[in-house]
């Protein structure tokens, strides 16, 4: 008996030992993809300490200013791929990361929700002392920029949303339901262990399902920033804000008719992620003198049809001088 006991407890042991053996693997592997996307996709710009959040954000031209915030499992390079050029020769335009996402860490490792963030941005505007921008948010950015609409309509002078984040949905995009899957009370640890190899497995997958039925370009990786998203603190924000946007989106959505704020939606009509029709047309409806307009493209039209997106916030911006 004795001996039988000792070997379960060894083989016990031995497992216990194998296990973390594995996972201390894991977490190096996950670690060394970190550094090499990082080595691919470097900071670009400058990073300020604002209550909540160290973010990292470029800055180009002058003119009216307009601030950018980028989608789910994005950075700032998603806009800088080709929309940027275009809309800094006759504007200030300010690019930003996210909390939490590209090279923007949330204070004490927290995962701020979707009103939290917004009212991170809503800091770094004031901070940064940008008077009354142009307030662009593409895909989750977009229910970042509402949210702070709702909340400080004060300090932005109109919204221009691309393919924006906008009404409750139940069914999770199919390129998202490996990042809802994951529990939040281990986030962090699968982030750190499992996320960094399966998503290098299914980032092709991934690409395609988030760009179709347009095709990712080549460069996007470093170009675009999409390197970034298989880090394990990426993958472990893009968990956060799905959930986050599970819980909130009805709580936001149900305010649009109190929204007095000049409000532009881009979207692509074949957009595979987000419906145009309740996610365009439905908002649009509610929110008072909103206006939508629909172009030919998917979910990624900042990168895919970059010259007619800009087209669209420079437009906006005009009208909402």
């Amino acid at each position: 008996m004795q001996s039988g006991a000792r070997w379960t407890l060894g083989t016990l042991l031995g497992s216990a030992a194998l296990t973390a053996a594995g996972g201390l693997g894991l977490s190096f592997y996950a670690d060394r993809i970190a550094r090499e996307a990082e080595r691919l996709v470097p900071q670009d710009g400058r990073h300020l300490q604002v209550m909540g959040a160290r973010l990292h954000y470029v800055e180009r031209g002058s003119g009216p200013a307009i601030v950018m915030v980028h989608g789910l499992g994005g950075q700032l390079r998603n806009f800088g791929y080709g929309m940027l050029g275009p809309l800094a020769r006759d504007h200030r335009v300010i690019l930003l990361d996210r909390p939490g996402s590209g090279y923007s860490t949330a204070d004490d490792d927290t995962e701020p929700g979707i009103a939290d963030q917004a009212a991170i941005v809503a800091r770094f505007i004031e901070t940064l002392g940008i008077e009354r921008p142009l307030l662009v948010g593409h895909s989750l950015g977009g229910a970042v920029a509402l949210s702070l609409a709702l909340a400080r309509p004060d300090l932005i002078r109109g919204l221009a949303l691309i393919a924006p984040l906008t009404q409750p949905q139940e069914a999770v995009p199919e390129a998202f339901k490996g990042l809802a899957a994951i529990p939040a009370s281990i986030r962090r640890l699968m982030a750190h262990t499992l996320g960094t190899p399966l998503s290098r497995l299914t980032a092709e997958r991934t690409l395609n399902a988030v760009f179709a039925p347009e095709q990712p370009p080549a460069d996007f990786a470093t170009r675009g920033g999409g390197a970034l998203a298989q880090r394990p603190a990426s993958i472990a924000a893009a968990a956060a804000d799905l959930a986050a946007a599970h819980y909130e989106m009805a709580g936001i959505a149900a305010r649009y008719p109190t929204l007095a704020m000049p409000t532009a939606i881009l979207f692509g009509r074949d957009d595979a992620i987000l419906s145009a029709t309740l996610h365009g047309d439905a908002t649009a409806a509610a929110i008072p003198g909103a206006r939508i307009e629909v172009i030919d493209g998917g979910h990624m039209i900042p990168v895919t049809a970059p010259d007619a997106t800009a087209r669209f916030v420079a437009d906006a911006s005009a009208r909402f001088a």
